[in-house]
């Protein structure tokens, strides 16, 4: 049964928050934004349900469809802390983007609904994908990755700046594999566990399509094997180690897939050369021929 929204007005954002315009569209939203107010590529709504801990995570992420999974992940309040720290984020601000509204609810994953390579990410950056509403949006980090998709042809466009922004993905979706921002970048493994219902839920929806998966540092390459196994993907022992360009082959009969790990594109490690964007694009050009695009 869907789990009933318990929330009081006491829970949710101040809709009497001063709305301000969004950079694309130009219509008007408070901070953070309420499902169904009209926000660019949003497919909650008012009904959408809401899981306020991990058991009703588990409950509404179980059998439900992607459309159901973006909508429902969009607007859970199951970890007090992350719940809390998002939405102080998005009424506080960085002051660069003081004039504009900031999304503040979980960051779905987005892109192809039948992919054949998934890009699994950490978690939305606090005035990123916290902001934007579209993970890897808005920040340094998603300058890098769609730079690259785009010049080996995965991304209609070369940046990802705002939600509705004209942006597609071909045969690539995106997801995180915690939804909202954490503190410090560091989600509890209290938070990482409650989320997994989300991305394991997705993953086993888009599974039939998938040819490779690519891990944005070494998190996400955990939290991949982790959700691949809970979906069935036969995982070696002992399990695959993270680098740079390291590729496990993961059974899934009739075929396997791979997972390729990547440095994670944060300012960390392109400021330092650690990662160059030659090594994003070699790697995005081997999932591009993993997929076997046609």
């Amino acid at each position: 049964m869907p789990v009933e929204d318990t929330n009081t007005s006491a829970d949710r954002p101040d809709p009497s928050a001063e709305p301000l315009p969004h950079p694309v569209t130009g219509a008007v939203f408070p901070s953070p934004v309420p499902a169904g107010a009209g926000w660019p590529d949003d497919v909650a709504d008012a009904d959408t349900p809401v899981a306020t801990g991990p058991d009703e995570v588990a409950e509404l992420a179980t059998q439900s469809s992607l459309t159901e999974v973006t909508a429902r992940s969009s607007v859970c309040r199951a970890c007090p802390r992350l719940v809390t720290w998002r939405e102080d984020v998005a009424v506080t601000k960085r002051r660069s983007f003081a004039e504009q509204p900031y999304w503040g609810r979980p960051t779905p994953g987005w892109g192809d609904a039948e992919p054949r390579v998934l890009v699994i990410g950490l978690a939305p950056a606090a005035n990123g994908g916290n902001r934007t509403g579209r993970i890897f949006t808005g920040d340094r980090s998603g300058d890098w990755l769609f730079a690259a998709l785009h010049r080996v042809g995965l991304a209609n466009q070369p940046t990802s700046e705002h939600a509705g922004d004209g942006l597609r993905l071909a045969g690539v979706r995106i997801a995180a594999a915690v939804r909202c921002a954490p503190p410090d970048n560091k989600p509890s493994p209290a938070e990482r566990d409650a989320c997994s219902h989300w991305i394991d839920r997705e993953v086993a929806l888009v599974l039939p399509s998938l040819r490779a998966v690519v891990a944005l540092g070494s998190f996400a390459w955990t939290a991949a094997l982790a959700t691949l196994s809970r979906a069935g993907v036969e995982v070696p022992r002992p399990r695959p180690k993270f680098g740079h360009g390291a590729e496990a082959q993961l059974e899934y009969s009739p075929r396997s897939i791979t997972l390729i790990g990547s440095y994670h594109p944060s300012q960390q490690n392109t400021f330092t050369g650690k990662l160059t964007e030659g090594m994003l694009e070699k790697l995005f050009e081997r999932a591009k021929s993993l997929a076997e695009f046609e």
